[in-house]
């Protein structure tokens, strides 16, 4: 049986993780420095705007800045969808390669935006940025899914997630005031990206393409027998190349799927259903409302304004720490038995947050509100956070994949732009009561998980499409 291997190891890190970093760190990296940026919006860039008015107030800043945010998952989605025609036309290893380019792209644009003084530089950047990130969202997962032995494909696919929340805790440490969150430093904090993907376009020529890719889609045997045994070093993989050969004869018959064909076919709409919900429902448990209520509760509890950044820290270091957690963990409960436990804990800790902010006159109720974010953030971290990542992979044989996996990047881009856009207003208005919605939308999230998604742990592909074929 294949196991863990220095070689195989190496294609992890030199794909998934630095793929990971980029996509994380700029998921936050504009979060900690935003009233620098804001400042900076109002006094140099927005001519006429009120500055009677705290840059954050001022609706002109208030607009752009929601822009440079919100664009970002537009550029998600754009990467979404392209990832179907970039998996099959350049393979998965070509694809992230290439995916770099947009990175320094993004960066020229993003950290030349202060020296010209225009927003439009840093909107534009962002863009390309989420471009990437959204491509790397596809591609990452995909790749290390083909390269992963059997038995450890759920615990490598767990690693994307986890380096997400790696570099997210990374950029909340960098963008605090007194390390690069400042006028000067922003563009610096904004460029520090670029390190990941010169060390990709350094180690990944190194590393073998996936195997499954050139087997099924390119029709070279030789080369995916050699890069196979490159991953495995000494284990001899006779029968895994065997089962891609019998992949391959299938795929011979049912050729490449294209998104129509997906869409209409009976046998992949099930599945494909199950990722784009499992893909919705990590983006509308309410993690990121948390993370944005977490600072307003830490000052609730008595903390000061830099005693809640740090707390928040904290949080994010908890979300690390279980995440870890959950890599060991998911090749010994499965899938659906932490995406249960992670959404039904989030659903106790939503309404027990509702409860307490009913009753935050008392005074210890604000210290179990703190305990109540840093466990619903445990609990997403059990499951949710990673597992819909690596389960849309798992749900599709080789030619269905890439179409499936643009899908399933998309719609959790979508979901994303939806709760960036729709949760500040509703908050604004209902106060923490939103979270009775989210407790709403977790309970569905559960029946459906429940009755719907099947147990894919130490499942080869074919035995997964199996049962779907035996369910129509």
């Amino acid at each position: 049986m294949a196991e863990m291997n220095l070689r195989l190891m190496f294609a992890i890190v030199s794909s998934a993780c630095w793929s990971a970093f980029q996509h994380g760190y700029n998921t936050g990296v504009i979060n900690a420095p935003q009233n620098v940026m804001s400042e900076w919006l109002q006094r140099d860039v927005l001519s006429g705007t009120n500055t009677t008015l705290v840059a954050k107030e001022d609706p002109k800043v208030t607009m752009v800045w929601t822009v440079v945010v919100a664009i970002y998952c537009v550029g998600g989605m754009v990467g979404g969808v392209i990832t179907s025609y970039v998996a099959d036309r350049f393979g998965r290893k070509g694809g992230l390669l290439l995916n770099n380019a947009l990175v320094f792209i993004g960066l020229i644009l993003q950290s030349s935006s202060k020296a010209a003084a225009s927003s439009e530089l840093l909107i534009i950047g962002r863009f390309f940025i989420g471009i990437n990130s959204g491509l790397n969202a596809g591609l990452a997962p995909m790749y290390i899914s083909e390269i992963s032995p059997v038995s450890l494909r759920g615990s490598i696919g767990t690693v994307y997630q986890l380096v997400i929340t790696l570099t997210i805790l990374l950029s909340q440490i960098l963008g605090l005031e007194s390390v690069l969150g400042t006028d000067a430093g922003w563009p610096y904090l904004l460029g520090i990206v670029a390190i990941p993907a010169v060390i990709q376009c350094c180690t990944l020529p190194i590393c073998p393409e996936s195997p499954k890719y050139l087997l099924l889609n390119k029709g070279q045997e030789l080369h995916a027998q050699r890069a196979l045994t490159w991953l495995r070093g000494d284990v001899a993989v006779h029968s895994e190349m065997e089962e891609m050969r019998q992949e391959a004869e299938k795929n011979k018959i049912s050729k490449k799927v294209t998104l129509r064909e997906l869409f209409s076919s009976r046998q992949l709409r099930q599945p494909l259903v199950i990722a784009a919900v499992a893909m919705v429902a990590q983006q509308f448990s309410g993690i990121n409302a948390v993370i944005s209520f977490s600072t307003d509760i830490f000052k609730r509890a008595g903390l000061h304004e830099q005693q809640s950044q740090y707390a928040t820290l904290g949080m994010g270091a908890m979300n690390v720490v279980i995440t870890v957690v959950s890599l060991v963990l998911v090749e010994r409960a499965g899938r659906k038995t932490l995406l249960l436990t992670g959404f039904s804990g989030m659903l106790v800790c939503s309404v027990a947050l509702c409860a307490a902010a009913a009753f935050n006159t008392v005074s210890w109720v604000p210290y179990l509100s703190i305990a109540l974010v840093i466990a619903f953030v445990v609990m997403f971290a059990v499951g949710p956070g990673s597992i819909p990542w690596f389960l849309v992979t798992e749900l599709f044989g080789q030619s269905a994949r890439p179409a499936a996996t643009a899908v399933a990047v998309t719609v959790n881009w979508a979901a994303n732009f939806i709760i960036l856009l729709g949760f500040y207003p509703i908050s604004q208005i209902i106060g923490m009561n939103t979270f009775i919605i989210f407790a709403v939308l977790q309970l569905i999230f559960i029946i459906f998980i429940a009755l719907k998604v099947p147990e894919t742990k130490n499942k080869t592909t074919e035995e997964i499409t199996a049962m779907f074929r035996q369910q129509m």
